[in-house]
């Protein structure tokens, strides 16, 4: 029997999204009831077409495990990152070699530089996994990281040519950060917190008050400069994901909290390519699948929009496949339906 499913969070889900949330508690998935309700309301009129300009649309995945009736994991995808009202922002790392030949003296420096973009990538993000079912056999992190490169290729119009991923930073356990507390605290006053929530709806904080031009992290505490471009230990299992399918870091960080960017072309990400839209050609088990354990997703008309299980596929020929009854069954498809499938393996 199906035990996990993703589908597109609905409006529903708010106190079980929101409890989610506060596993994190990032710009992107904050641990604020009114801010869940507003990112849920615009998933739910982004899947349904609802916000006209594709790139102002976010869409929401929730895990579920059908056994507890409870949400367990979240992703998201933000179409695109950097508009005229919200610009993309972040600093550049520069590496800068220094030589005297007077004093016979070289030194290496970092130099961040702040950047912002109009028109910028699509992000990937809102990636939790309650900590109960990080390590189940079942590899629930990698199915809801998974879908939105499923849902990137089959909708690859409605996205950038270039996909970013920032991923956190060491942090304290009470949320600190050291490069916000030795360089943003003092250009904006905020506290990490109240800059990170408030940068979500509004930037224009940011590019009036930091600083133009280069900033020498040399001149910056060692904590500060010690997670610049640094992986965190609760991303560093995302980092190796990325890194596996085609992502790379950019020698560009969060001007937050220093998290590094990683990026890759849509094209060039070995699940994007991976993704198929087939016809069911038969519903039977099969003791051999020629996929092993893949993502298979419908597209409904209605929320949630988007029902999507891992289950093994069998490839037939004409671009068709068979999918066992269960599976099936819980997508509501018959034969000669269409279905979206993406191996996990």
């Amino acid at each position: 029997m199906i035990r996990y499913e993703i589908r597109g969070a609905d409006l529903s889900d708010e106190d079980q999204l929101l409890s989610v949330a506060r596993h994190l508690d990032t710009v992107n998935l904050p641990d604020d009831r009114g801010a869940i309700r507003e990112i849920i309301d615009l998933s739910q009129r982004s899947f349904a077409g609802e916000v006209k300009d594709p790139k102002k649309r976010e869409y929401v995945f929730v895990l579920v495990d059908l056994d507890e009736k409870k949400i367990i994991g979240t992703s998201m995808i933000i179409a695109q990152l950097g508009r005229r009202d919200a610009p993309y922002i972040y600093f550049d790392v520069i590496d800068e070699e220094k030589y005297s030949h007077t004093l016979d003296t070289h030194f290496h420096h970092t130099l961040l530089r702040i950047g912002y973009s109009y028109n910028g990538p699509t992000e990937i993000g809102g990636l939790i996994i309650l900590p109960s079912y990080r390590k189940v056999p079942e590899r629930l992190g990698q199915m809801i990281s998974y879908v939105r490169f499923l849902f990137i290729a089959s909708h690859r119009a409605l996205f950038r040519e270039q996909i970013l991923a920032e991923l956190l930073p060491p942090l304290e356990s009470d949320g600190t950060s050291h490069l916000w507390e030795a360089l943003g605290r003092h250009f904006t006053g905020l506290s990490y917190a109240e800059a990170d929530f408030l940068s979500k709806k509004n930037k224009e904080f940011i590019k009036s008050l930091f600083p133009e031009g280069v900033v020498y992290a040399s001149l910056l505490p060692a904590a500060a400069r010690g997670v610049i471009g640094k992986v965190g230990p609760q991303t560093r299992g995302v980092e190796k994901l990325l890194q596996r399918i085609g992502f790379r870091y950019a020698n560009r960080i969060d001007p937050f909290d220093g998290g590094p960017h990683f990026t890759a072309k849509a094209d060039d990400i070995t699940l994007v390519s991976r993704t198929t839209r087939r016809r069911v050609a038969e519903i039977a088990e099969t003791a051999q699948p020629s996929r092993g354990r893949s993502l298979c997703a419908r597209e409904l008309a209605v929320s949630p929009f988007i029902r999507v299980v891992a289950t093994s596929l069998q490839d037939l020929p004409g671009d068709t496949l068979s999918i066992p009854p269960d599976a099936a069954a819980h997508l509501g498809v018959g034969v000669g339906d269409e279905v979206i499938s993406l191996s996990l393996d």
